[in-house]
């Protein structure tokens, strides 16, 4: 596994050309609403204002008639609307630079907005693949790795599943048709796994004996 600076993409997603036996089996982006939701939150955000603004409003219909007190809570509203557009933005930036791909040999992410990377998480390195997928089909495919493998929770987030921050667990966020996607990184990566992989030896040279 290894990450690298974005700086020129041969083949869109990857840093470098596939190598000779490997292709593409799948590439697919979050959707960005459904990414504002998972990943940062923007439901609790809208009920958090609802909250306030539903509060003031109540507080305020004890002292003055309840349209005036309607007009307490505007403010709340309103500042809601301005979070939820900033959620929905950043949402919106981290989706249009991501890509995540599959190939017959390995799980390839390229993430990040400011700062772009990829991960390339090859099907050796995963040992198991949990998959969430809501009713719309839109879902997160999250991978857990094997052995010594470890990942910065921070310098990957979002693309991670919630939570597993001591062993980061790379993920697919919010893409839509999940559980096909999931099907399919399930039959290539079984596929990959089974093949005998091939150790170079040095060639020895017998040396007689003195």
């Amino acid at each position: 596994m290894h990450h690298d600076d974005f700086k020129f993409e041969p083949v869109r997603g990857l840093p470098e050309a596939l190598p000779e036996g490997e292709h593409i089996l799948w590439q697919g982006s979050p959707n960005p609403l459904q990414l504002a939701k998972d990943a940062l939150a923007l439901k609790w955000v809208i009920g958090y204002f609802t909250l306030l603004a539903s509060w003031r409003v109540m507080v305020s219909s004890i002292d003055v008639p309840f349209g005036t007190a309607l007009g307490h809570g505007v403010p709340f509203l309103i500042g809601g609307v301005f979070a939820c557009l900033i959620l929905i933005g950043i949402a919106t930036v981290q989706a249009r630079s991501t890509v995540y791909t599959l190939t017959n040999k390995r799980v390839a992410m390229r993430i990040g907005a400011a700062l772009t990377m990829t991960l390339n998480l090859p099907y050796v390195c995963i040992g198991n693949a949990n998959a969430s997928v809501h009713k719309s089909g839109i879902g997160t495919i999250a991978f857990e790795m094997t052995g010594q493998t470890r990942l910065s929770y921070l310098m990957t987030w979002p693309h991670v599943r919630p939570w597993y921050m001591a062993k980061t667990q790379p993920a697919f966020r919010a893409i839509p048709n999940a559980a096909h996607v999931a099907k399919m990184f399930a039959e290539a990566a079984e596929t990959r796994v089974s093949q005998p992989q091939v150790t170079r030896v040095a060639r020895l040279e017998a040396v007689p004996a003195e």
